[in-house]
């Protein structure tokens, strides 16, 4: 499904909202942004999914404010939706629009990242310490040895953590060891490339070039390491991690520019998340497979398992229909 199909379909959801029953659950769903490619995809594929099961979705973008999320919700709330379904933009701040939530008996669903501190009901993601481990076990393969910078992702988001846990599990024996010097670690504002960029500048300014690797928490700030390398005719030269196959990153890697990626299937997790939704309104019981606690009650979590993608398996994408062998290519 494409994305003005998407919006058509949150758009006709939107205009006749009916009656609120466990047969047609209305989904009120708030995403961090939609000018993201990354959640557009989601959206469409959750749209979808949603739709099959007999739902309506209503879709806001908060256009990564934090005000424009808590008052979205807050409007999903007075609508009388059955459940919220949030990818929130900041994780610590939802808790008094979550208590408004369950006050209305409305079920709620975090959705990739964790909220903090508030009585949601489930939780679902890609196992985000394994990608983690992923990025980090990447780039130990190809420098064992040497000066390592971290770049981490925003500091609003949880996920950003649990990146740096699994990326630490790897890397922390090795800089016992001696092997790996950490010359620097920063998070990055809202994953900015930009930011990530001029961190990574300065980085190279600071250390007269000698970065041997940069363990970058996704593609975004994996672009932005990658043009600071590039000025210095360091690109290809010092490998960089990413996640999220952003096509871009993804042309990167084919480059060589990068030197690999994480692969969260969108269609599964967009899916999956549909269906957890429409079970806990209809008092259904989801195969969850964790449990993880957001500081105020363990929290009931489906945990994905990421794909590892490097030059080699590219094509993955193409055959899962991600994108196009055209697209690859740049054309």
């Amino acid at each position: 499904m494409g994305v003005a199909i998407g919006l058509g379909c949150a758009l006709l959801f939107a205009s006749g909202p009916g009656m609120a029953d466990a047969r047609n659950p209305k989904i009120g769903f708030s995403i961090d942004d939609l000018r993201l490619e990354r959640w557009t995809r989601d959206r469409d594929y959750f749209i979808g999914a949603a739709e099959k099961l007999g739902a309506k979705v209503y879709v806001q973008s908060a256009d990564a404010s934090e005000q424009r999320q808590i008052a979205q919700i807050e409007n999903l709330i007075s609508r009388g939706v059955d459940v919220l379904v949030i990818v929130p933009y900041n994780a610590t701040v939802l808790n008094n629009a979550i208590r408004e939530a369950k006050k209305a008996k409305i079920k709620v669903l975090s959705y990739d990242r964790l909220i903090l501190n508030a009585d949601v009901d489930a939780y679902i993601s890609f196992d985000n310490k394994a990608v983690g481990e992923l990025q980090a076990q990447s780039i130990v393969g190809l420098k064992p040895k040497g000066n390592y910078y971290l770049l981490g992702g925003a500091p609003t988001d949880n996920n950003a953590k649990i990146l740096r846990e699994g990326q630490m599990k790897v890397l922390q024996p090795l800089i016992d060891k001696g092997d790996i010097k950490v010359v620097g670690r920063q998070w990055v504002k809202d994953w900015s490339a930009s930011e990530a960029m001029s961190i990574v500048e300065n980085a190279l300014t600071a250390n007269g070039n000698m970065i041997d690797a940069v363990v970058a928490s996704n593609d975004a700030t994996a672009g932005g390491a990658i043009q600071a390398l590039a000025a210095q005719k360091l690109a290809g030269k010092v490998p960089v991690s990413g996640q999220d196959a952003d096509l871009a990153a993804v042309r990167r890697v084919i480059a060589g520019t990068q030197a690999m990626t994480v692969y969260k299937p969108l269609k599964t997790i967009a899916t999956s998340a549909a269906l957890l939704a429409v079970q806990l309104v209809r008092n259904e019981k989801p195969a969850y497979n964790s449990q993880i606690n957001n500081g105020y009650k363990q929290v009931s979590t489906v945990l994905l398992k990421p794909i590892l993608l490097t030059r080699s398996n590219v094509d993955m994408l193409v055959k899962d229909g991600f994108y196009t062998q055209g697209q690859l290519a740049g054309k």
